[in-house]
């Protein structure tokens, strides 16, 4: 698969199966992760990664859809907050991993921060900045609408 075609294959997946994620395809991502490009090099972010099963109520807690309580693995990301930049790509790299194991993924950034601080034990001097599911998707990817690549790029000058 190229990388093309691997981005045109993701999507934001909503619902889930209960299979479980294997081992080796969490720690092939989290290695994806690890092998971001951030700032200086320093890395300068967490991940929580959050095995769901038997968590449901605090999930919910989290981000109110059934389908984010439903995915097997739910992950927070978490840096300084002048860090976020780099959290951005860390999150790119697992959605990429993650797509390219066959698993679904869906990035939330309108989550309860105060909720994510409490029951991950976020400290004081880290934000929780994206919160993300992963699992085995349960629904069809729907068609991308995207703009034309001429309302998006401009060469030169605006």
């Amino acid at each position: 698969m190229t990388f093309l075609e691997l981005v045109q294959k993701r999507y934001s997946v909503r619902a889930y199966t209960d299979r479980p994620v294997e081992d080796e395809k969490l720690a092939y991502i989290l290695e994806a992760a690890r092998m971001a490009p951030t700032g200086s090099n320093r890395q300068a972010f967490q991940l929580v990664v959050v095995h769901t099963e038997g968590r449901g109520a605090e999930m919910k807690r989290l981000y109110g859809q059934d389908w984010f309580a439903d995915a097997p693995i739910v992950i927070c990301a978490c840096a300084a907050p002048s860090y976020g930049l780099n959290v951005g790509i860390v999150v790119d790299h697992i959605i990429l991993a993650a797509t390219e194991r066959g698993l679904g993924t869906c990035w939330i950034g309108a989550f309860d921060r105060d909720a994510a601080r409490e029951i991950l034990g976020v400290p004081e001097d880290k934000a929780p900045i994206i919160m993300m599911t992963l699992g085995y998707a349960a629904d069809e990817p729907r068609t991308k609408k995207r703009k034309d690549l001429d309302d998006l790029v401009r060469y030169g000058h605006w």
